[in-house]
């Protein structure tokens, strides 16, 4: 019987030791086809800028092509969901921000997934601040003329939203509540299927991000009102933010990050944040990206852990003070 018991417990130290050498040679062939990087929004918006420019970098450092694909809706957990459920050996990718990482448990009952178990943070790619924007013809140029507006007739604006969840929609329900106004939700699937309602004048504002609307801001399509984010813009230096126009602590910030299945074996994530980390980090690239009031900046996988758990109860106390959660 000890015979036995010992031959079973060298039988599995060798098979532990096969699967390793067998993980060490998949790890260093890796990648060997084309990897998929999932984009849980619209094409158009930022988070699929970011993910064409990263992909476009990757594919040449990592000598396989990095295919881009949207998949949008129910704030991105659509998306999320399908990387979750991925088999975890790096060739499948999410382009995650906010709604589905940090947002979403707070305020859905149910999930099919969980954001902080199933998927392995790698790095963040970028953040933004939004735009608070609104069309010209709406006649307002200040936060103070656009809530005068909105208080003298509560019919009178509407803005659109990313989707439940959001981070449009979260900015613009904490300005509901902070200004004492009520304009009414409009969601879409993306702020990039948004922002032509509101420059067509069908929609009356919009928190965009900036990579979004700065083109439109320049040819006099939108007009800016505030900055989301507690400093103002390099980008846009004489455009106030929303706390210095009166309401104190309002800070959101858009932020756009790479993550893969949960088990992905280690080395290749190391792999990927490096490869990753040098593709944005070209001047090309940050200077793109800075001249829509976009930043660039990296950071280790085990430092984004740490950063989305801080982001998970930030939002999770706007989300209780909102009285937004879903049953």
């Amino acid at each position: 019987m000890r015979g036995r018991g010992i031959m079973a417990i060298f039988r599995k130290i060798l098979w532990l030791l096969l699967m390793a050498m067998t993980m060490g040679v998949a790890n260093a062939k890796y990648p060997d086809k084309p990897i998929r990087l999932i984009v849980t929004l619209a094409p158009g918006g930022t988070a699929d800028i970011l993910a064409r420019m990263v992909s476009e970098k990757l594919s040449h450092a990592l000598g396989q092509p990095v295919v881009v694909e949207n998949r949008p809706g129910a704030s991105g957990m659509i998306g999320a969901e399908s990387v979750a459920k991925a088999a975890p050996d790096g060739y499948t990718l999410l382009m995650g921000y906010n709604a589905e990482i940090a947002i979403n448990q707070s305020l859905f009952a149910h999930m099919r997934y969980d954001p902080v178990r199933d998927l392995e943070p790698i790095t963040i790619v970028g953040s933004t601040p939004m735009l608070l924007v609104v069309n010209p013809a709406l006649g307002v140029t200040t936060m103070e003329g656009l809530v005068s507006l909105a208080k003298r007739d509560i019919r009178a604006l509407s803005y659109g939203s990313a989707g439940v969840g959001s981070t449009p929609h979260l900015g613009s329900e904490l300005l509901n509540r902070m200004a004492g106004i009520s304009v009414l939700h409009v969601p879409f699937k993306s702020a990039s299927q948004a922002l032509p309602e509101v420059i067509g004048n069908r929609v009356s504002m919009l928190f965009s991000g900036m990579p979004l609307a700065m083109p439109h801001v320049r040819e006099g399509r939108l007009r800016a009102i505030a900055v989301s984010t507690a400093q103002r813009s390099p980008a846009l230096p004489d455009t106030p933010t929303v706390a210095e126009s009166g309401y104190e602590n309002f800070d959101i910030t858009n932020w756009f990050g790479i993550f893969a299945p949960a088990g992905t074996p280690q080395a290749i994530i190391e792999k990927l944040y490096s490869e990753i980390k040098l593709a944005v980090s070209t001047d090309e690239i940050k200077e793109r990206i800075g001249r829509e009031g976009g930043t660039i900046n990296p950071i280790p996988p085990a430092e984004f852990k740490q950063f989305i758990h801080a982001e998970v109860i930030k939002y999770q106390s706007i989300i209780t003070d909102l009285g937004l959660q879903k049953n």
